[in-house]
């Protein structure tokens, strides 16, 4: 089966985004894209909120065609034209989207359909609310967190509503020169 595997920056304490959804903190930089681009591009399919989904949707299919366009956003844009794409919502219709699968109801039993077939993990890029409905359901398999050198005070968290502990296993850490520092865990369901 396909683990669900989140992706997101996050402030040292624990904030995905400021009070109003503010990510101008996050640091962000070659060696991070280097990084995260190696490990995204043996994905195949990302899975999005729809807030995140809209952000993308604005930037990343055009990205890689403007001339000052750099590396990143070509790489990027490329994988992202081609990725199979899978959004949370219930205000976007699925009529004439390219390569994309919106999930408005059975949030659980569509999910699981899909992590039934053959393939790689599925990235849940950002996306805090899609996140906290899928942890509510025990749907995701571990943390891909890139905690970032700052203390926010407030904002959104990463982690709210959870009823049952959840039991992570550490597996990798890395230190960026920017400060920011990935941690990798897989959910430990023993």
């Amino acid at each position: 089966m396909r683990k669900i595997i989140s992706f997101m920056h996050l402030s040292l304490d624990g904030f995905v985004a400021g009070p109003n959804g503010e990510m101008n903190w996050i640091k962000v930089d070659e060696e991070i894209f280097d990084h995260v681009g190696k490990r995204i591009s043996e994905g195949d399919t990302a899975l999005y909120g729809r807030v995140t989904y809209e952000l993308m949707e604005s930037y990343w299919p055009t990205a890689g065609d403007k001339p000052n366009a750099s590396k990143h956003d070509i790489e990027h844009s490329k994988w992202y034209s081609k990725v199979r794409k899978i959004v949370l919502s219930k205000t976007i219709k699925d009529s004439g989207l390219a390569n994309t699968t919106i999930i408005s109801d059975n949030l659980s039993d569509r999910i699981n359909e899909i992590r039934q077939k053959e393939g790689p993990d599925i990235l849940l890029f950002g996306s805090p609310t899609a996140t906290h409905s899928l942890i509510q359901l025990n749907l995701i398999e571990g943390y891909w967190l890139f905690v970032n050198p700052i203390i926010l005070g407030q904002g959104i968290p990463l982690f709210t509503g959870i009823k049952d502990k959840i039991k992570l296993k550490l597996v990798s850490t890395r230190p960026f020169t920017s400060g920011v520092t990935e941690l990798n865990y897989t959910v430990d369901r023993q």
